[in-house]
């Protein structure tokens, strides 16, 4: 057997030999493998970067219910950062529906539907104003005329929990009257309007699953 021939032999056998090692070490590709998915190593003496969260953004909605450097606007920012949905010009539209809806229901007594609107204290409060009616054989009605403005005075934003309240003035005609048993009238005027205005505290948890506002403080 000549020298070249014992050449190809040994060199074909180390080939061979690296081959089974490759396999061994690299596995087979028999169709299509999903690529293992690997820990992101961080070298050694290198601290991870955590990128700070960003500043909520004034925008353009906010600056036309606030002032831009306010605390009432920085609110409404949070607001708007925890739930990227959220609109304040909707929120103002359903608190105006709901400030007539709340308003004439209390006063015809009829506040079931209500209660997923109400806090627990206010509900309370309505509740026993109700009460208290009936015990005296009154009955309250009240007609909204018109509603001439509605301004949102401040807001309030918990990041931590995402707990958000928001204060808004209503500045309304309202006819308003109460009648005794026998339906005279014994305070208000059944029909001349008079102007009113009422101040509500409107809460709810940003992110929540439950969209409702409550309703959980008035004044006047």
């Amino acid at each position: 057997m000549g020298n070249s021939l014992l050449q190809l032999i040994a060199l074909a056998a180390v080939a061979i030999y690296l081959i089974v090692r490759l396999r061994n070490t690299l596995g087979t590709r028999d169709g299509f493998e999903h690529p293992q998915k690997r820990s992101p190593q961080v070298p050694r003496n290198v601290t991870p970067i955590h990128p700070e969260p960003e500043e909520p953004t004034i925008d353009y909605e906010i600056r036309q219910f606030a002032d831009e450097d306010s605390e009432t606007a920085e609110a409404l920012a949070g607001m708007k950062q925890a739930e990227p949905g959220f609109s304040i010009e909707e929120f103002v539209t359903g608190a105006k529906a709901a400030y007539e809806m709340i308003l004439i229901g209390f006063a015809k007594g009829e506040i079931e539907d209500l209660e997923p609107f109400l806090s627990d204290d206010v509900l309370d409060s309505f509740e026993e104003t109700l009460s208290y009616r009936e015990s005296e054989n009154r009955v309250f009605e009240a007609k909204l005329v018109r509603l001439r403005e509605v301004k949102l005075l401040n807001a309030e934003f918990g990041p931590d929990d995402g707990s958000a309240e928001i204060e808004l003035s209503f500045d309304s005609d309202v006819i308003s009257y109460v009648t005794d048993e026998d339906g005279n009238v014994v305070e208000g005027d059944s029909e001349k309007a008079r102007r009113q205005k009422d101040l509500w505290v409107f809460a709810r948890r940003m992110g929540s699953q439950n969209p409702n506002w409550q309703l959980v403080a008035t004044g006047g």
